[in-house]
């Protein structure tokens, strides 16, 4: 059905590309294929290394060009031995899993007393002397939205919260999860000790495990826990990005960027984070490279050790600064269906927004003012000045499975994931083959 697109422009068959996409299984596939074949694949280890070489294998066998690594290194860290209990005034255990780069308990254990925070703000407004030598308790409030906008607020416990502990004295901190389901289900991410400040045992616990913690303080008895973390710091190893494209036919013409993250926590197989949306671009990507040849190149990103610091996303910045990137997306929140649409395009190119709306309105997607910011693994290509694209998924239900041992395959809704990919093929259609010059003068890359 497709012949049109081989002598019309690809723009001109967005459309058809679209709804045939509707019957995708390739992302599906893609999907299943990364998790079952590879699973885990946390930054750095032997694990990610099979999954950048399973990714050339299929990249290659999909019909994409110029498809290669691009190594680079970073600090490693692995999880140990996890497990901790209230020793009183209640004995019972506590399920909880360790933060990326946590430092290590002795391995008999750390046992203290827990001093209780109903916010990060209050742990920062607390006098030094209340908190040193004792394990912090950082609770908080974070509740399901549409779009994820909570993440931003609450996940500062997570990602500061023990390094602000560690400054005033504290033995080890404990955080809720930063998520929103009501399983047993610990949520891990990565925390940050900047430099001076010494890594102490970091954990999150289940958000059941956290509210029964606070029902334990607020008997008003003093709280002592056992906590037993034993991860590793392995120095050193290697991660890398992986490339492919579907060339383009202007050599004058820039290149649009599309990414996704191949490296995951290691306690799921990473499915919602982030297969899928390896999965949705590269089947987008091909259902281009299957009907024609766009103006620009498209240029798909597998980005690894996202997970960790974004490291991929900043060597693959640092690498192609100096190449000309018109536009760039990525696909990095889970796989439910695509309800919103933002763009970085304006002045001559602002005629694309029209385009795009107009072809993605019968996917249920709405064109909203605002500028994209893409996401993290195509963020410093962004804040350089080219424009982004954001295809916002419905986030209602990431947070339940964000980094926990539940981000398995049969997460992924087949209906919505085709709904994604149908999106990214309109998208792909009508911005790597628009006539319009969408290159942001102010852009340095």
């Amino acid at each position: 059905m497709f012949e049109r697109c081989q002598t019309a422009r690809i723009a001109d068959c967005a459309d058809e590309l679209r709804d045939a996409a509707l019957d995708d299984d390739l992302a599906y596939a893609i999907t299943e294929g990364l998790t079952t074949e590879i699973g885990p694949r946390l930054a750095g280890t032997e694990a990610e290394a099979r999954a950048r070489a399973w990714a050339i294998e299929r990249l290659r066998a999909l019909g994409f060009s110029n498809v290669r690594t691009e190594p680079f290194p970073l600090r490693t860290w692995m999880r140990g031995e996890e497990k901790a209990e209230i020793t009183a005034p209640f004995p019972q255990p506590l399920v909880l899993t360790a933060l990326g780069n946590s430092a290590a308990t002795p391995a008999e254990g750390l046992e203290g007393e827990v001093v209780y925070f109903a916010t990060l703000a209050d742990l920062e407004a607390e006098p030094d002397a209340n908190v040193a030598g004792r394990i912090v308790f950082v609770d908080h409030a974070m509740t399901r939205t549409q779009d994820g906008s909570q993440y931003g607020a609450y996940g500062a416990a997570r990602r500061s919260g023990p390094a602000l502990a560690s400054r005033k004295g504290a033995a080890a901190i404990l955080i809720r999860s930063i998520g929103t389901d009501y399983h047993r289900n610990p949520h891990t991410g990565s925390t940050v000790f900047p430099e001076g400040v010494a890594p102490i045992p970091a954990a999150a616990l289940s958000i059941p495990d956290a509210e029964q913690l606070e029902r334990v303080v607020e008997r008003g008895q003093p709280v002592r826990v056992r906590l037993t973390l034993t991860p590793r710091d392995l120095g050193m190893r290697e991660s890398g990005n992986v490339i492919a494209e579907v060339p383009g036919s202007d050599r004058n013409a820039g290149m649009v960027l599309v990414a996704c993250h191949l490296d995951s926590w290691d306690i799921g197989t990473g499915a919602f984070d982030d297969a899928a949306g390896c999965g949705i671009v590269a089947a987008a990507a091909k259902r281009i490279l299957d009907a024609g040849r766009p103006r620009r190149t498209i240029r798909i990103l597998w980005a690894g050790a996202e997970e960790v610091g974004v490291f991929g996303g900043r060597a693959y910045f640092d690498a192609h600064r100096g190449e000309r990137h018109d536009a760039a997306a990525e696909s990095d929140f889970g796989a439910d269906r695509v309800w919103r649409l933002r763009t970085g395009f304006t002045g001559t190119a602002e005629p694309i927004n029209i385009r795009l709306a107009a072809a993605l309105a019968p996917l249920g997607i709405a064109y909203a003012p605002g500028r994209a910011t893409g996401g993290a693994d195509v963020g410093p290509v962004i804040a350089a000045g080219t424009p982004g694209i954001d295809l916002n998924q419905d986030g209602t239900r990431y947070f339940d499975l964000h980094h926990t041992p539940d981000d398995t395959l049969d997460k992924i809704d087949a209906t919505q994931l085709r709904q994604n990919v149908a999106a990214w093929t309109a998208m792909l259609a009508i911005v790597a083959d628009a006539e319009e010059e969408i290159r942001s003068d102010s852009a340095t890359n």
